[in-house]
């Protein structure tokens, strides 16, 4: 199943600044795969690493958006309609820098789902070349 922007506002309360996640490509039981097209106009490049050195997604940024991917796919796949919070990030790595025209592909896969916590692993890809990973945990509101 693919999602649009719009679509991916009536999953998950976020908006601008904070929505990183602007299109679902797929999903399927259990999985998803989301994009995150990275700009220049970011409000975050403001101060992170200002010029004259190279602009770099901010680690935090990316862990925010695998969260929000996490909300997502545990949205569909559970079928939580409550608002879920973010209450662990394990194992997070940045390997490579994730630089304004990149394109984030974030890929999600549910390992758990007990109760109202959602276990999460994440994937970030640009190019293909795998350049984050972490394990998201989320609580979801009944």
């Amino acid at each position: 199943m693919e999602m649009d922007i719009e679509e991916i506002k009536d999953r998950i309360p976020l908006r601008y600044p904070y929505l990183l996640v602007d299109k679902v490509l797929d999903s399927e039981e259990g999985e998803l795969r989301a994009l995150k097209n990275v700009t220049i106009n970011e409000p975050f490049f403001q101060g992170h690493f200002p010029e004259p050195g190279p602009s770099v997604m901010p680690g935090t940024m990316i862990v925010e958006a695998m969260a929000q991917v996490s909300g997502i796919l545990a949205g569909i796949t559970t079928g939580r309609e409550g608002l879920g919070y973010l209450v662990g990030v394990d194992g997070a790595r940045f390997r490579k820098k994730v630089t304004p025209g990149d394109q984030l592909v974030l890929e999600a896969e549910l390992e758990r789902s007990r109760d109202s916590i959602c276990r999460v692993n994440v994937r970030a890809f640009v190019e293909e070349e795998l350049v984050s990973e972490a394990e998201v945990t989320l609580a979801f509101e009944d």
